[in-house]
């Protein structure tokens, strides 16, 4: 069978499009094969700064003849329905058709279609050059003279060669031929650019690399990363250091190199007062280069960095060394000036006692003066929902509202929730926003603030997905949970929800957040209340800040009110979101969709009792008893749905002077004893307790159902037996809907 090589050579690839630009490369081409009657064994793709290359193994040497009948209408039927099939079928007119005959329907046209099949090399040269043509690039440019021209070429950067061979390995493979805007396809491609810059020609894919290799270009991307990593790892440890892996930064070095170099690099000692995080982003993000620490440290780093270069040079690297140790020190110096500035008092203090005042602050401190400064320049967090000092507000007051809720300290609690945004405003964080969070915990214990503070301005963002970690400190989840609540009640209050896959205000994440902060830390929050609290406290303050804005401009402002509908629509529907998420969580924890749905209801705000109900409901149906009375239970449900449909009457009470079986009177007495055993177990949170309360029903109720005839002639008897039933539903209904249970 035949393999096809395709490479297509350009000016450098941006390193963070090269490894999609391949996979797209490879599905345009793969699935325009197939479309067009071929089949392959295996493809992949290959990609380097230069160059995306296709290695297709297997592929057919020709595509097979198509025979096809395509049934068209009737003989009579009008001239519309005609041109229809002819068009449907490409034929030029009726005559080419074939007139078939049927007993039931009469005659009616038939095309026979013939096509032939067509040489791999022929479809291959109609597929490629429209695939160029019509590459997703993110961006892409037109270049040369011929870039005036309407409809010219581009891709991007300038495609500068074409190579594309086919045939078998017993055979000489032949180059498919095409042309697209002067660029024609050959079996000639370049090595490095400064190393090997000559023509190599090729006949297939394993002469291609070893002639590549030779020529000073690793092709596999994943073997560069393995090589930079291998030497980067050498390097550092015969300096007697640990290098500080970064998969990221690898990926986007092997993207820049065709033939990596590792090198080493320093600068001086005195930067290594800069935080460890401001001098790896500032080397990682200006120079792509890995920083090191001594061998056995975890937090402090060296003085020495690595660097990949493209190129060997004759002076084994130094000079390369050297100008990239020039530039980081240039970089370095900048970061040293942000965090030192960042200490330092501000020049506008007097501006900002009014809001020092509202917050509490102390101008002393550095990271105070920054809290008053984005209170006092009112920076907009959100058109409709007002400054980033007025969310501080809100965050401070709930934050101290669910202190004693996670067993934290109001007041600690508040002083976190005051700071942190604090950092927003510092020279760092304005360089490098990665780092909002970390650089304010770093300036508050530089200013003296207890521990779990200064925790809980890095983690109050944490967990910003399912695989983030969780903050443990109740400060830091009183902070945090405030943080994200607010968001959530401020974005449904303005009616910007999320819909469909988008969700510009990482709302989902904020609603995963809170449930992973409850559920982890086994906290019992009472979202409903909560929400209902919070959501009058933020249309207080968009209503008086509407007010003032109204009166300000001499009352052109209009004032619209702060809440779109009802407020108590707006926290049930709120609640039913992080009902969805924290299915989403659950059913990623192996639990089953149907006892989830059984345990909640559209008042259920308590996560951590959500998830406990589905635990113990969960160990109860694996038990014997679990699953007779699960059956007995939806039987009863059943009898009573379809009674209750038919209009059939149900005592209001059940009446014990009716009874006429023992198997009634023990399973009215189980039923009595079971409601009033599970619903002290549940007022007292003992899940495992009610359900073994419900166990004993087991028994009473396959007695009942073995015994006792429901549907009795006598029809106060009848409706006496039916409102038994709806006891055993009000009763196991307690601790879940167990017609929603599969089984």
């Amino acid at each position: 069978m035949p393999d096809l090589l395709l490479e297509l050579r350009s000016e450098e690839i941006p390193g963070r499009m090269q490894r999609k630009a391949a996979g797209d490369l490879k599905k345009m081409l793969t699935d325009g094969l197939v479309e067009a009657g071929l089949t392959y064994e295996a493809a992949r793709e290959y990609w380097t700064p230069r160059r995306l290359t296709l290695d297709i193994r297997g592929l057919n040497a020709r595509s097979k003849d198509i025979h096809e009948d395509i049934k068209g209408p009737s003989t009579s039927a009008p001239e519309q329905a005609v041109q229809g099939f002819l068009r449907k079928a490409g034929l030029s007119s009726i005559a080419e058709a074939h007139v078939h005959s049927d007993p039931k329907k009469g005659d009616f046209y038939v095309a026979h279609i013939s096509k032939p099949g067509r040489a791999a090399e022929e479809i291959i040269a109609g597929l490629v050059p429209d695939i160029i043509r019509n590459f997703p690039w993110p961006k892409s440019m037109r270049w040369g003279p011929a870039s005036a021209k309407p409809g010219s070429l581009r891709w991007v950067r300038p495609l500068q060669s074409i190579l594309c061979t086919f045939g078998p390995e017993t055979e000489e493979p032949v180059v498919v031929d095409f042309e697209i805007d002067g660029i024609r396809s050959g079996n000639i491609t370049y090595g490095h650019r400064f190393l090997a810059p000559g023509e190599i020609t090729v006949r297939r894919f394993d002469d291609y690399v070893g002639k590549l290799e030779a020529g000073k270009v690793v092709l596999d991307a994943d073997r560069r990363k393995e090589i930079i990593l291998a030497d980067a790892r050498n390097l550092a440890f015969a300096n007697g250091l640990d290098l500080v892996e970064d998969e990221g930064l690898l990926e986007e070095v092997s993207g820049l190199v065709e033939w990596p170099v590792v090198l080493m690099g320093e600068f001086e000692e005195a930067f290594l007062a800069i935080p460890a995080e401001v001098i790896r982003l500032t080397i990682r993000a200006n120079q792509k280069c890995f920083v090191t620490r001594p061998q056995g440290e975890s937090e402090a780093l060296s003085n020495r960095f690595i660097l990949t270069a493209n190129i060997e040079a004759k002076d084994g690297g130094k000079e390369i060394a050297h100008g990239n140790g020039k530039v980081v020190r240039a970089r370095l110096s900048d970061a040293l000036y942000f965090w030192t500035t960042d200490q330092g008092d501000l020049p506008d203090l007097d501006q900002l006692r009014a809001s020092a005042e509202k917050f509490g602050l102390d101008l002393k401190k550095p990271l105070d003066q920054r809290m008053a400064r984005l209170d006092h320049l009112n920076v907009t967090f959100h058109a409709k929902l007002g400054t980033q000092g007025e969310r501080v507000e809100r965050i401070k007051r709930l934050a101290e509202e669910l202190a004693p809720v996670v067993g934290a300290d109001p007041t600690p609690a508040g002083r976190a929730a005051v700071l942190a945004k604090a950092d927003l405003t510092t020279e760092v964080v304005g360089e490098f926003p990665e780092l909002q969070g970390a650089m304010g915990r770093k300036y508050a214990l530089l200013q003296g603030e207890h521990p779990s503070v200064a925790a809980a301005v890095e983690e109050h963002y944490k967990p910003q997905g399912p695989s983030d970690y969780v903050p443990s400190d109740p400060v830091s989840v009183a902070v945090a949970v405030a943080d994200k609540l607010d968001t959530l009640v401020g974005f449904w209050i303005i009616d910007e929800k999320p819909t469909g896959s988008k969700d510009p205000y990482a709302l989902r994440r904020a609603a995963l957040g809170i449930v992973r902060l409850a559920l982890e830390n086994g906290t019992r929050l009472s979202l409903l209340s909560t929400m209902a609290n919070h959501r009058k406290t933020t249309v207080d303050q968009i209503d008086k800040r509407q007010a003032r804005e109204q009166a300000e401009s001499g009352g052109d402002h209009a004032h619209g009110g702060g809440q779109v509908g009802d407020g108590k629509s707006v926290d049930r529907d709120l609640l039913a979101f992080f009902h969805d998420r924290l299915k989403v969580y659950l059913r990623d924890q192996g639990a089953r969709h149907d006892l989830i749905d059984a345990v909640i209801t559209p008042q259920s705000d308590d996560l951590l009792q959500i998830v406990r109900r589905v635990e113990a409901l969960g160990s109860f149906l694996d038990t014997e008893d679990g699953k007779n009375l699960l059956a007995g239970t939806k039987r009863a449900a059943n009898i009573l749905a379809a009674e209750e449909k038919k209009k059939t009457a149900v005592a209001e009470a059940v009446e014990p002077a009716l009874f006429r079986q023992d198997a009634e009177k023990s399973l009215f007495a189980a039923v009595n004893q079971a409601e009033k055993q599970a619903g002290e177990a549940i007022q007292n949170q003992d899940f495992s307790a009610a359900m073994l309360a419900l166990s004993v029903l087991r028994e009473p109720v396959d007695s009942f159902f073995e015994h006792v005839l429901v549907n009795d002639e006598d029809l106060s008897v009848r409706a006496n037996r039916l409102a038994l039933l709806a006891r055993i539903r009000t009763a196991t209904g307690q601790v879940a809907d167990f017609s929603k249970i599969a089984g």
